[in-house]
């Protein structure tokens, strides 16, 4: 049995310029941190006592077969990619899916990482994102950027630079102090909405090609940010302020990133106090980050007391299995 544990992301800067069709082209950029909620993949070989071959749970149980009958295509593909046999997979989070976290991301690294594991096979933190890459964006031909798979294997608050030659993960240069008062001053709050990524960047993807003007000033936005991050003499209260401004850049690049809903609820903290904030991931629903003061933060708690307030840490670790203990496999005759 494998046991993995994934953390999820949040993108503070550069969201979009991670899309190939962009930063092949102008070079891109994130500034990501992981936190403290994760998922966990349990995997093991299924006991030859059942009438089906492989046991899936997930927010659905399926009882298959054959890879063919496996409705969930991350897994599917995964399975069939690894020539994985008589499997029990479990998925369970911290958190909801479809929440702008990189929450499928996560899995498929989480997933991943525990299925080389079950075949004794060791894969650095840079393989597990190249495939969770290659298993999302091409074997399950799914919309979307590649910061969400870097972010989940490697862990930790990174710029995280794209290019045509592929990736770099360099961690920020932030003082222990400087990053526990930045923690200190986000919170994070559900908007009640969930929604498929995937669907989401369809959309997103289209609009772009008319939007590279923005998505270059959202580019740079990183520069400014790391800036402020790294500047000991700069208050880091200007972090907070930026966030405000590339929200508004990134909620004109499509009509589906946000609602009236969401707009409705971000108003509400910034009228309470809040410098600046975001709705997280791909958009139209999922979490709200913001930025306040901690002397503000009770009166944007209440401005905001129909969502739930969810308090996190960030971490370092990324993917890694908690438990292991390998079993030997010996397929049919």
């Amino acid at each position: 049995m494998i046991i993995t544990q994934t953390p999820f992301r949040m993108s503070f800067f550069g969201g979009g310029t991670d899309f190939s069709g962009f930063y092949n082209e102008h070079g891109g950029a994130v500034i990501s941190t992981t936190f403290d909620k994760y998922c966990y993949v349990t995997v093991r070989h299924l006991p030859r006592f059942f009438e089906y071959k492989t046991h899936l749970t997930y927010s659905k149980t399926e009882q298959v077969n054959s890879y063919e009958e496996i409705q969930h295509p991350a897994i599917r593909n995964a399975m069939k990619w690894l020539d994985m046999h008589e499997i029990r997979l479990t998925y369970e989070s911290d958190l909801p899916a479809r929440s702008g976290l990189g929450t499928s991301s996560s899995f498929a690294v989480g997933m991943l990482e525990a299925f080389y594991a079950l075949k004794g096979k060791y894969a650095d933190k840079r393989k597990l994102a190249d495939d969770a890459i290659h298993l999302e964006r091409t074997l399950c031909n799914e919309a979307g950027g590649i910061q969400d798979q870097i972010a989940a294997s490697f862990g930790g608050f990174n710029r995280i630079n794209f290019s045509r030659d592929g990736y770099t993960v360099s961690p920020v240069i932030i003082s222990p102090a400087r990053k526990a008062a930045l923690n200190d001053n986000l919170l994070l709050f559900f908007t009640g909405f969930s929604r498929f990524s995937s669907d989401i960047q369809k959309t997103t993807e289209k609009s772009m090609k008319d939007k590279t003007a923005q998505l270059i000033e959202m580019y740079h936005l990183v520069d400014d940010a790391e800036k402020i991050l790294t500047d000991e003499t700069v208050s880091i209260d200007e972090f907070g302020k930026l966030l405000d401004y590339t929200w508004k850049l990134k909620r004109g690049i499509s009509s589906g990133i946000t609602t009236d809903a969401i707009d409705e609820q971000y108003e509400k903290a910034m009228n309470a106090g809040a410098l600046g904030g975001k709705l997280l991931g791909a958009g139209g629903g999922g979490f709200l980050l913001f930025y306040v003061p901690k002397y503000k933060q009770e009166a944007v708690k209440n401005a905001l007391h129909g969502q739930l307030h969810v308090p996190f840490r960030f971490e370092n670790d990324g993917t890694k299995i908690i438990f292991y203990a390998p079993e030997s496999y010996i397929g049919n005759l």
